[in-house]
């Protein structure tokens, strides 16, 4: 992934002088020129890239001074992209053709000969104004995903996780690829979150995306964005997941689950951070650092066919790997009581702790779902608690099982809760791999993905 996302400037004219005394000038400045003799190739330009700013000439044939050229050319240029910022340039200066230039799009008429100064102060002014544009773009699409506001807590202090903490804090500052493994519900996406809130992109936008969960036609959309009509229902323009992570992070659960096309468009991005939109042959630029998760072993995947080598190469320079709750029992107490703070607060309950059966039972309970199946455990036992209950009992918790001591028969169950209870058992068979127990419970895997994230053992 490039360092920094390159300032791209078109320049239309059709005298090469005008054009090699504007690409010094920019490139001094430090931004990437490209040239157009003409309102055709410039066209052809902006359609097959996209640019932060455009400096055009009003005049291209000989002879010629009424601007229509330019004129015509701005109007193509409205159509192709709205928020392009447009400086017109030419001898023939007027009150009449400046009004003219600004009706059909222009955000600002320099007169040649220029002055350098007033010509990158208007320059830099107009990129300004697009980066903003663009930011509350993502800002809008953003706030539809419900992203969340503050970074999560990271519970624990079994030694594992201390060594996570400690690896997070060595590799947050780097823009180095990380990929998280461990089963589902351990906290994967609290530990992508910790990453990017210690790291330099912290000011920018953490966007999620479940790489798994969605077809392949909406993940590709979902990820890159499409444009109007590029499909059935897309009605107007999108940006994806890649444009809205732009100078910030993009974390990609169930990485393993992406289909094998849409790994091959996401390892071009990450070679070269370019990308385009459904529907489009424009080339984006993208500076976005890529922390991805799996709970599959992603070798196997290689091995049998379903996941590219050289993606993974690119995606795990960094490997953290997320042990299983029953392996960091230590942590159980202070994750229970974490949660129970957040619940009692949440239904106004008076709660302070947990009884001694209550404590014994969790520390015996096998924690198939991990840290995501203790949470929901701690909330359900908040909602079943007495009224003026100050501690909570074994059987608020109803964990299921020889470590409860007091499961409940399957037919004592409501569908939905046998569904749920089924699901973990046939997950926890399979040792958390979500392909292998969707194969066995006859599902797709996005499937599968919807009712871990309704019965809430998802990622």
């Amino acid at each position: 992934m490039p360092e920094t996302t390159p300032i791209r400037i078109l320049i239309a004219d059709d005298q090469q002088d005008i054009i090699d005394a504007l690409r010094l000038l920019l490139l001094d400045e430090g931004y990437e020129v490209t040239p157009a003799r003409s309102p055709g190739e410039a066209l052809e330009r902006l359609e097959a890239s996209d640019f932060d700013l455009a400096l055009l000439d009003l005049n291209y044939t000989r002879d010629t001074t009424s601007g229509q050229e330019g004129f015509d050319l701005m109007e193509r240029i409205r159509a192709l992209d709205p928020t392009l910022p447009v400086l017109v340039m030419t001898a023939w200066s007027s009150v009449a053709g400046a009004v003219e230039a600004m009706r059909r799009g222009a955000r600002d008429y320099i007169e040649k000969p220029w002055d350098d100064e007033k010509l990158l102060a208007a320059v830099r002014t107009q990129i300004e104004l697009r980066r903003a544009v663009r930011r509350s773009q993502r800002l809008q699409e953003a706030n539809t995903r419900l992203q969340r506001g503050a970074t999560p807590p990271f519970v624990g202090e079994a030694a594992s996780i201390v060594e996570i903490r400690r690896t997070i804090e060595r590799i947050a500052p780097s823009d180095a690829s990380v990929l998280i493994t461990g089963e589902h519900g351990t906290g994967k996406e609290v530990v992508a979150a910790w990453v990017h809130a210690l790291s330099d992109r912290c000011g920018k936008p953490l966007v999620t995306m479940n790489a798994g969960g969605l077809a392949e036609g909406i993940a590709e959309s979902e990820l890159f964005g499409h444009v109007k009509g590029a499909f059935t229902d897309a009605r107007v323009d999108r940006i994806g997941c890649f444009e809205m992570a732009d100078e910030g992070t993009l974390f990609l659960d169930e990485i393993a689950n992406m289909p094998m096309r849409l790994q091959a468009k996401l390892l071009r991005v990450l070679q070269t951070g370019e990308m385009a939109r459904v529907g489009s042959s424009r080339v984006r630029y993208v500076n976005v650092r890529v922390i991805s998760a799996t709970n599959a072993d992603l070798h196997a995947e290689i091995a049998a066919g379903r996941f590219r080598e050289d993606l993974l190469y690119r995606l795990n320079t960094v490997v953290i790997h997320l042990p299983p709750l029953r392996d960091r029992r230590s942590d159980i107490d202070a994750l229970a009581r974490h949660f129970l703070g957040i619940y009692a607060a949440r239904y106004r309950k008076a709660i302070a702790g947990f009884d001694a059966d209550a404590v014994a039972a969790m520390q015996v309970h096998p924690w198939p779902g991990n840290v995501r199946e203790l949470a929901h455990a701690v909330e359900r036992s908040v909602l079943m608690a007495e009224p003026a209950s100050r501690e909570i009992a074994a059987r608020n918790l109803s964990l299921r099982g020889k470590a409860a001591g007091d499961s409940a028969p399957v037919e004592d169950l409501s569908l939905e809760e046998a569904e749920r209870v089924f699901i973990e058992k046939v997950l926890a068979r399979h040792g958390g791999d979500v392909r292998l127990a969707a194969e066995q419970l006859g599902m797709s895997r996005s499937a599968l993905y919807r009712r871990l994230q309704q019965y809430g053992v998802r990622e």
